[in-house]
């Protein structure tokens, strides 16, 4: 019998994501120690829960222990490393349930899951801290909006994305008032709440952290350069952008980009690695664009790139993110 911990890597979830999801549970598939973990894959949908077996087999997962049967034996998971993007796993729902079955799990738990998943609020959080963001108007469904009102607000370019997706999916420069109504539509299409936020001219730069016991871990910084008018889907998946690790920019505003990181990090109160964007304005000022809990893990992805510039080995970090769930 193998002592082997058996790890599910949590994929799939219930929006536009899931593709991005499947291709970050491949990549962190890649990462864990065959040595000292067996990995399967944990497929979610709203239509099943289903682990992905060697043999392109499916076997159903029960939900009252989260564990599955492969050739008539019951299989268990020891821990679970959740890589949805989107909901049930960036939006603490998945990290709730995990918690009431007592399986150990990656990245943040229920609370700082559920605010870094809505930027609204996670904006207006980290602002008490004197984190600089944007100026933004939070739209729901059914809510009554002007666009001449939101322009005179947040003047233009707007940017119009869901509250709670990622990917860029839904996402519209606004450069005119009469584009604000079919941006809006179009992010609604991903989920009950928009977000219309004031344009940031700048350099985007993003910067990843980890903590394992009282040792936290800040990557060196990637700089974003898009072709596209910003880092939309095609940037992000279909190369059309250039990532630059380390980001070209001062030695004190690396190390700014840096401290911020890790503070936002405790503010959060945050687990597991976590990756955080920002504008540099032309002035020097760092300006939070968002917070990923939940950071894309293919390997070509930020973190990985990170990882590389820093020197370090992602399958030790991985083992060490694991491991210290189990000394916990």
């Amino acid at each position: 019998m193998s002592n082997k911990k058996n790890i599910a890597i949590v994929a799939g979830g219930y929006s536009s994501e899931m593709v991005v999801s499947m291709k970050s549970a491949q990549g962190i598939q890649s990462f864990i120690d065959p040595e000292r973990y067996t990995s399967y894959i944990v497929l979610i949908t709203r239509e099943k829960w289903v682990a992905l077996l060697p043999d392109n087999r499916e076997s159903p997962i029960d939900k009252n222990d989260f564990g599955f049967t492969s050739a008539g034996v019951k299989i268990r998971f020891d821990f679970a490393y959740i890589t949805i993007h989107g909901t049930p796993g960036e939006d603490g729902l998945l990290q709730g349930y995990f918690d009431m079955l007592g399986l150990p799990y990656s990245g943040c738990g229920v609370l700082a899951a559920s605010l870094t998943f809505n930027k609204y609020f996670c904006k207006n959080y980290l602002r008490n801290f004197g984190v600089q963001v944007a100026a933004s108007v939070l739209l729901r469904k059914g809510e009554v909006w002007n666009a001449e009102d939101l322009v005179s607000q947040l003047g233009l370019p707007v940017f119009v994305k869901p509250n709670d997706g990622g990917s860029s999916f839904g996402v519209t420069k606004v450069n005119a008032p009469e584009q604000m109504q079919s941006a809006i539509n179009l992010a609604f299409t991903e989920g009950n709440e928009v977000l219309a936020e004031s344009f940031m001219s700048g350099v985007e730069v993003t910067c990843g952290c980890y903590q394992v016991g009282e040792k936290k871990t800040v990557f060196p910084i990637t700089e974003v350069v898009s072709q596209n008018e910003f880092f939309d889907y095609d940037a992000k998946y279909n190369g059309q952008v250039s990532e630059i690790t380390p980001a070209r920019i001062s030695r004190a505003l690396t190390e700014e980009v840096q401290c911020l990181t890790a503070k936002i990090y405790d503010y959060l109160g945050a687990k597991g690695i976590i990756r955080v964007d920002y504008i540099i304005s032309p002035q020097g000022e760092v300006r939070l664009l968002e917070v990923n809990a939940t950071p894309g893990m293919t390997a070509t992805s930020f973190i990985p790139q990170q990882v590389k510039a820093a020197g370090l080995n992602i399958r030790e970090i991985m083992t060490e993110i694991i491991e210290n769930e189990f000394n916990n």
